[in-house]
């Protein structure tokens, strides 16, 4: 059964996962890549097996018409021979670029999060204010898909800003308590539309740079962030380290399903990451970002204690210091769930170090957050492009033993890890490839197999011949001309 409240970018992907797993067969993944993987049309894909039909040449074609679509035809021989239909999975593949490409008539962007807008089916659609806005919203925002996040700038404005002034000057324990309630609400989507923001450079319009730059420092120790810390730690940090021995949040060293562990993972970030990213930066002569790091980081401390000590402590604890407890608390709990589950052959790879989740919370409501190993192999990618991505590349995900999951998030797949319920993991994984026909109990095994901790001797071992150079998501593109 497929949860209703999926995104339909989600339903199409699932959908493809389980028609694979019902044929119990890896033809339609041959078919699939032969076909599909010519990357994205907006040509952001940096993976390393995203076929290029159009140079290399094929036994099929892939064209591009004068909007931007892709057009795949497999020859009807090759369905033949290969005994399969992978018809299906090219509909979905077109689908979902012609709901992301502005200049496709089925083009659709995301105005809330909530729900779809459907053009020809909702009734929402046809009103004449809410395309008025969408139309404005598509030339102020950075990506025309991206009109929810202007919603959100303006919802956080209308709701966040008010409260937390009306909190200083009027404050009231039941205010804060639900102030303090709503903000964390807001947390998860402010987060990784602010995720979009810092891989991008901006999500407005670059009409609106100088707005795009401000408005973080006043929602960012909000909703519980201190100033630039989440791009200096996430981008110039956990993306060139990927998890690996030198990852400040990498899981390594860590059993991934013991509480005491878990517990000592998210104190040293708490306690330590203050120093801990400065001096990161130091070791790797970064002396600029080492100072940056350290000037923000430190710098928001001071600005929580003027605010405490100088103008209304109790305002304070509602308003900044309970959302960024939660805050730090949440991002580690999320870290960890994303890459609990490291191959113990190949930990050094981004399909078997981190996960893919085809579920609500993740997807709906954080902007893709759970196509996490589609995020590791490109990180530059843009949120909505995620989904159409990992069907082009799907062949290669199985062939890696890549890890998917449906119904769960990242929160609950640690909650699960501490409970060591293994069995509900494996209900929530949706095989590929090899995995396809393994027994519920197998799966658990190969599940808890994954969550072992690394010694010295295996991280020196495995990453010794490693990929030493990564793709700096801040500056680097590839594109596919």
């Amino acid at each position: 059964m497929l949860d209703p409240r999926l995104t339909r970018q989600d339903r199409l992907v699932l959908q493809s996962l389980l028609q694979d797993v019902e044929k119990k067969s890896r033809a339609p993944f041959e078919a699939l890549e032969t076909a599909c993987d010519s990357g994205y049309s907006t040509g952001l894909s940096s993976d390393e097996d995203a076929f290029k039909i159009s140079k290399q040449g094929s036994s099929g074609t892939g064209k591009t018409t004068s909007d931007g679509q892709s057009i795949f035809r497999l020859p009807q021989d090759l369905y033949k021979r290969e005994g399969i239909d992978a018809s299906h999975d090219i509909k979905a593949i077109t689908q979902l670029q012609a709901l992301n490409n502005p200049k496709n008539k089925e083009f659709t962007p995301t105005v809330f999060l909530a729900w779809d807008i459907d053009g020809k089916n909702d009734e929402t659609a046809k009103s004449w204010l809410l395309n008025t806005y969408i139309t404005a919203a598509r030339h102020i925002v950075r990506s025309e898909t991206d009109v929810v996040m202007l919603t959100h700038l303006i919802l956080y404005s209308v709701t966040s800003l008010p409260s937390a002034w009306w909190l200083y000057r009027h404050f009231s324990y039941t205010h804060g308590v639900l102030h303090s309630a709503m903000q964390v609400w807001f947390a998860g989507s402010y987060t990784l539309m602010m995720h979009q923001h810092i891989h991008m450079g901006g999500i407005l319009n670059k009409r609106f740079a100088w707005f795009d730059r401000l408005f973080p420092y006043i929602a960012d120790p909000l909703m519980g962030h201190t100033w630039n810390s989440y791009y200096f730690h996430h981008v110039k940090h956990h993306h060139v380290e990927g998890n690996g021995p030198n990852d400040l949040s990498s899981t390594l060293r860590y059993q991934r399903d013991d509480i005491w562990h878990f517990l000592h993972y998210v104190c040293r970030f708490f306690l330590l990451v203050w120093i801990d990213l400065p001096l990161y930066f130091l070791q790797k002569g970064q002396t600029a970002n080492a100072a940056k790091t350290a000037f923000f980081e430190l710098g928001s401390y001071l600005f929580l204690y003027i605010m405490a000590a100088h103008v209304n402590l109790r305002a304070t604890i509602f308003v900044y210091l309970i959302p960024l407890f939660i805050m730090r608390i949440g991002l580690m709990i999320g870290n960890w769930g994303q890459h609990a589950f490291v191959d113990e052959t190949k930990p050094d790879s981004d399909y078997r170090s981190s996960i893919t989740l085809i579920d609500v919370a993740s997807n709906r409501f954080c902007f893709n957050d759970g196509y996490h190993t589609s995020h590791h192999l490109n990180p530059r990618r843009h949120w909505r492009d995620h989904p159409v991505a990992f069907l082009q590349q799907k062949r290669t995900y199985a062939r890696e033993s890549a890890l998917v999951f449906q119904n769960i998030d990242y929160l609950m797949i640690t909650l699960r890890l501490m409970m060591k319920d293994y069995e509900h993991l494996a209900k929530c994984l949706v095989p590929m490839g090899e995995q396809i026909g393994m027994s519920l109990t197998q799966i658990a095994e190969m599940l808890e197999r994954k969550t072992r901790r690394f010694t010295e001797e295996e991280i020196g071992r495995k990453f010794k011949q490693a990929k030493s150079v990564r793709v700096d998501p801040a500056s680097d593109v590839l594109t596919i001309n």
